[in-house]
Parts: structure tokens; C-alpha cells; sequence
């Protein structure tokens, strides 16, 4: 069963250690209030993390959709104990806006990030930018999904403003409802890859993996009209297989999208400004008042949108403010560390000197 999920020889390696002690894999399909649906050759199980799992893991380190996992099953129950996360391949990994964690794993080995947006007031060429930059930086390959095109008063036009910012990366204008670009955008999911849909609610993700699937695997809602913002209708994350032996994950609708350690993605997302930047006179050039800045004139010129650099901006400030807390953070940690240690030498040497 694991072999339909993406169970490959190198894995088999990395799990070479839990085989030994009696463990079994299996790959994490659906996670949901602190459990997990896994895909294991024993069929599909329910499973919890154990007690060492849970006091070891670090941020970002519980087990995610996607993730391969080595755990124990209980005999008779259909359940399992997980005990240990394979290392990723890859990992779409976001900082979301008013969370306290420094990560979040929205999806594990993937191959593929299909950055949706509908033809109505959600598609924004800024958000777009910010999916590419961390679709690059996690290693997937992004697909640029423009859903509802049976809707779009000028798909042209929309597809136009999607390819201005996907540099590097197809779009594709789609319609589950009449099925218009579904082979251009099956023709992405090969057999054993597993692709991620990232998107705000109501975008049509879900749609997507019931036209790609042929039945009713998720469910579904419109958009509202007053507003074309979408209702949340999954909840929860699940990887679906499709007849195609492709593997694609459907998720929370996300209209914040907070950035983490995505300097490499914002390179390639920019790359068009980070060439701009290159020819500038100055090396440390500051873009604002300096002789010979390639991205002032460019600007003037109107060969770069003035739109596209404020939003590089905001994302290079966004990064910077992000580095600066986890630094802080780590010499907190760091403090507080050698402080214990300062206090057990005190101790140890008070105690040693009573004894003397």
C-alpha cells in the first residue's frame, strides 16, 4: 500500500534504524486535533505521537501531512504510536500571522506548489508573489492556478497580471465547472508526486480535487457575493490519492501567508529585480537617491512596476524583522542557558566547599 503513496528505495534506507527496532512506516494522510490518519501496509491507521516524540520535537518538528513516519501499532485497535519523522525531502513551511511558533508545516515532501487564485477579487498579483517566494524556497516546483475561468470577465487579462510576477513558473487558467484547462493542470501531477494546493478560502481548491479525482472527495461552497471572499470549507489538512497515482493535498484556506527564512525564494520570485540590482553603480546601493541606481531608473522608465518593488520591499523587511526575533529569541535561550549552568557550578562548589 505504502508504494502507492510515494514509498521509494532511499526511504527504505532512512528507515533502515526503526526497522531494526520493530517499528513500521507508514505516510501521515490527514492530521486533525492531535491525530493522525496514516497510510501504512497493515491499511490505513489512526495514530498519536509518544510521549518522547512530543517532548522532543521542536518547532516544526511534530509530524505534518505528508510526512513519513516510523511507529508502532497496537494490535487490534487500528491504531499506532508514532515514534519518530523520517527526514523531509521538502517542506512548505509558513510563519503565520498572530502565531507564537516559529514555523508551521503546512506540508511535507512535496513535489509540487499549486498557488491558486480565482478570477474575481482574490487574484492579487502581491499575494501571488509572496506564494512564489515560499513555493521557491521549500523546494516545490510552483504552478500558478487561476480558478473559475468560466466566471472571468477577461481570463486574458487575469493571466496576464499572473504571469507578470511567475517568472519561472506556469499559470494556468482553469474551470472545474466545465473542465476547461483541467488536462493542462492534470499534466503537472505525475504518478508518485504529491502536490500541495495553497489558496485563501473559497478559491476553489477543493473543487480542484474532486474534478482531478473524478468523484466527491471534499467538500465544497461558494463564494460570497457580496464580497467574493470565500467560506471555509476544509477544515483540517488530507493528502487524497487520484486515479492518475498522482497524490495531492488540499488545505485551510490562507489569506496570510507569513514569510520564514525564504531569502533564496525571494531571490527567485525577484529575479527580474535582483538583475535590476546587480547593474546598479554602487554595490551597496540603497535604491533611493544614489547615482547610477538601475532600480531608480527603471522605475522612471516604467520598465518596473512601482507596485512590484514596495512589495519586494515590504517581504525584504518582513524577512529582515523575522531574522532579528529568532536572534533574539536564540540569545535569550542561549542566556538563560549558561545562566543555569553559572548556578550549578555556585551550588556544586558551595556544597564542596561545606564538605571540606
Amino acid at each position: 500500500m505504502i508504494q502507492s503513496y510515494g514509498w521509494s528505495d532511499a526511504l527504505s534506507q532512512d528507515f533502515a534504524p526503526h526497522a531494526e527496532r520493530g517499528l513500521i512506516p507508514g505516510r501521515i494522510l490527514v492530521q486533525q486535533r492531535g491525530l493522525y490518519d496514516i497510510a501504512t501496509d497493515l491499511g490505513e491507521l489512526t495514530g498519536q505521537i509518544s510521549g518522547k516524540l512530543a517532548h522532543e520535537a521542536e518547532s516544526g518538528g511534530y509530524p505534518a501531512v505528508g510526512d513519513w513516519v516510523a511507529l508502532a501499532p497496537r494490535q487490534g485497535e487500528q491504531a499506532a504510536t508514532i515514534h519518530a519523522v523520517l527526514p523531509r525531502r521538502t517542506a512548505f513551511v509558513r510563519k503565520a500571522a498572530h502565531s507564537t511558533a516559529t514555523e508551521q508545516v503546512v506540508a511535507a515532501n512535496v513535489d509540487v506548489a499549486l498557488l491558486v487564485a480565482s478570477m474575481n477579487a482574490d487574484l492579487n498579483a502581491r499575494r501571488l508573489e509572496r506564494y512564489l517566494a515560499t513555493a521557491w524556497q521549500c523546494g516545490a516546483r510552483p504552478v500558478v492556478v487561476l480558478t473559475k475561468a468560466d466566471l472571468a470577465q477577461d481570463p486574458d487579462a487575469d493571466v496576464a497580471e499572473a504571469e507578470a510576477v511567475a517568472f519561472g513558473a506556469p499559470v494556468l487558467a482553469v474551470s472545474a465547472v466545465t473542465g476547461a484547462g483541467m488536462d493542462a493542470l492534470a499534466a503537472q501531477l505525475a504518478p508518485g508526486e504529491t502536490a500541495v494546493l495553497v489558496g485563501s478560502s473559497g478559491v476553489g481548491k477543493s473543487s480542484l480535487v474532486n474534478a482531478l479525482a473524478g468523484e466527491a472527495v471534499m467538500a465544497t461552497a461558494g463564494i460570497r457575493e457580496h464580497d467574493a471572499h470565500g467560506r471555509h470549507t476544509t477544515t483540517h489538512r488530507e493528502l487524497v490519492r487520484l486515479p492518475s497515482g498522482a497524490l495531492i493535498l488540499d488545505t485551510p484556506g490562507m489569506r496570510e501567508l507569513g514569510l520564514l527564512d525564504a531569502d533564496d525564494g525571494l531571490s527567485a520570485t525577484f529575479e527580474d529585480i535582483e538583475a535590476l540590482a546587480g547593474d546598479c553603480r554602487f554595490h551597496d546601493c540603497g535604491h533611493t537617491s544614489e547615482p547610477g541606481c538601475a532600480i531608480r531608473e527603471a522605475l522612471e522608465r516604467g520598465e518596473l512596476d512601482d507596485g512590484r518593488w514596495r512589495s519586494f520591499q515590504k517581504l525584504q523587511r518582513e524577512l529582515a524583522h523575522q531574522e532579528r526575533k529568532e536572534d533574539r529569541v536564540a540569545r535569550a535561550a542561549y542566556r538563560k542557558k549558561w545562566i543555569g549552568v553559572h548556578k550549578a557550578a555556585r551550588a556544586h562548589m558551595k556544597a564542596k566547599r561545606g564538605e571540606l
